[in-house]
């Protein structure tokens, strides 16, 4: 499913049958919009995102700065519900997915990955710009590349050091643009900055 259902619209199914003990992996695609009727804002949007629902200001004057909610932690809902396997990972590292969904089917009952697919007009970038965003919003730590087995964090990719500022990440996406447009927009780059940081620090990257 993608974030739009698994976040929001379908967050009471999914809980049911986490609590149900089905055998069954879920894999949600999150774009982190609602990509498929017209990029409205979901659950999984990430803070200053500007979306069809979530537009940001034209200028300095102007409040609205995108996204004013913070993304949806689904990890933790998942091991809320006490599945023996959650990961996350994104789609600049295809051979990750390939290994993580390999791992979930040795487990019974419930199993959840959730994996980062940059949204092109969503987004607003190039194709060709899609597997560098998925790297980045992991090296950043926006973004993390972590496994949780039995309730406890197993494994979490290392990010570069030093690694790559949140900046990096956000610079070459339309939906952050008017970020780098007024004083407004800067302070809600170190905010989400912050966000990343708390990231680095919890995991351990």
């Amino acid at each position: 499913g993608g974030d739009g259902a698994t976040f929001d619209i379908g967050i009471g199914l999914l809980s049911g049958m986490w609590e149900r003990g089905k055998d069954i992996l879920y894999i949600c695609y999150d774009t982190e919009a609602y990509s498929n009727t017209g990029i409205q804002a979901s659950g999984a949007t990430p803070w200053a995102a500007s979306t069809t629902t979530t537009p940001a200001g034209a200028g300095p004057t102007i409040d609205a700065i995108g996204s004013h909610q913070r993304k949806k932690d689904m990890i933790a809902i998942a091991l809320a519900h006490g599945l023996k396997y959650v990961a996350q990972t994104t789609a600049g590292f295809p051979a990750d997915i390939t290994a993580k969904i390999k791992k979930a089917l040795t487990f019974p009952g419930p199993k959840y990955i959730q994996i980062l697919t940059p949204c092109v007009p969503g987004w607003k970038i190039e194709t060709s710009m899609a597997v560098r965003m998925g790297k980045l919003a992991a090296q950043t730590g926006l973004y993390p590349i972590i496994e949780y087995e039995n309730g406890k964090l197993t494994n979490a990719l290392k990010i570069p050091n030093p690694y790559p500022k949140v900046e990096e990440y956000l610079k070459p996406q339309g939906r952050f643009a008017h970020l780098f447009k007024s004083d407004k927009g800067r302070e809600q780059i170190e905010y989400i900055q912050k966000l990343a940081d708390e990231n680095i620090k919890k995991y351990g990257l």
